[in-house]
């Protein structure tokens, strides 16, 4: 469908109806995937939000600030080796939202040493990774990714995956700046609208953004990877709000163009 409709790209998230990493005959099915993919000419970046995969009845539970979180390593080094054999061109993952009761540097020091496992997993594979600022997470904006960056070395493999709704959201900097800052990491940008101070992915039109503004500054710098629409709670109505989207984002790539806007 996405390819019918004009989409060049997926952003596939691994769940229980998606590539399960923890279903029988991974390899199989992960090779059957790569052939659709190369089939329908879709590039793939790698998404691991999956809500209830590791924990039916806690949401995104545990992370890799949880004490169980051996069991979200195991599916993050399971998701590299993915996304290694579909050829993704990132793999994108987040910190998560401080348990209550840890404190912030021990949450940090588990944040950074999981972190540096599935970086040096992705050097081995030859797979960027994204990692993602969430607003109310540990890490919630480009400070906080450079916080974290920092702390692992600067890794090459380790990327910025950057949601233009989240910057409207809590960035001080406007969303071009924020493009800019972000360049020289960018593996993955994910795109939504937003209104500031409120974590709600909308349609496009139903938010603050401006978005040629965005797109002209992700053209500036350079960006040629994938910017994937985000909208995880639009699922009742895909292909309608897909369509839609993929419209909407043609025309304000238009008039992103020089001479077409300011």
């Amino acid at each position: 469908m996405l390819a019918d409709l004009g989409y060049q790209g997926v952003a596939l998230t691994l769940d229980h109806c998606h590539l399960d990493p923890f279903a029988p005959e991974l390899a199989r099915r992960t090779a059957a995937v790569a052939d659709l993919l190369r089939d329908l000419n879709l590039a793939v970046v790698v998404e691991t939000g999956a809500r209830y995969l590791l924990d039916p009845r806690h949401k995104h539970a545990p992370t890799l600030l949880d004490d169980e979180r051996q069991h979200r390593l195991d599916f993050l080094l399971r998701a590299v080796a993915v996304g290694a054999d579909l050829g993704a061109e990132a793999v994108s993952l987040w910190a998560g939202v401080r348990p209550p009761g840890l404190g912030v540097q021990p949450a940090w020091q588990r944040l950074v040493d999981g972190c540096a496992q599935v970086t040096a997993a992705a050097e081995r594979a030859g797979i960027p990774l994204g990692f993602e600022p969430e607003p109310g997470m540990l890490v919630e904006d480009i400070a906080g990714w450079r916080k974290l960056s920092a702390a692992l070395g600067e890794p090459p493999a380790f990327g910025l995956t950057l949601d233009i709704g989240h910057c409207q959201c809590l960035e001080s900097m406007d969303l071009p700046q924020c493009v800019a800052e972000a360049a020289p990491y960018l593996v993955n940008v994910q795109i939504d609208d937003m209104r500031r101070g409120v974590h709600e992915h909308l349609e496009f039109g139903t938010g603050e953004i401006d978005f040629p503004p965005v797109i002209h500054a992700l053209n500036a710098v350079g960006y040629r990877g994938l910017v994937a629409v985000e909208l995880p709670r639009h699922s009742h109505a895909a292909p309608s709000v897909a369509d839609a989207s993929l419209q909407f984002l043609r025309a304000a790539w238009a008039n992103a163009q020089p001479g077409r806007h300011p």
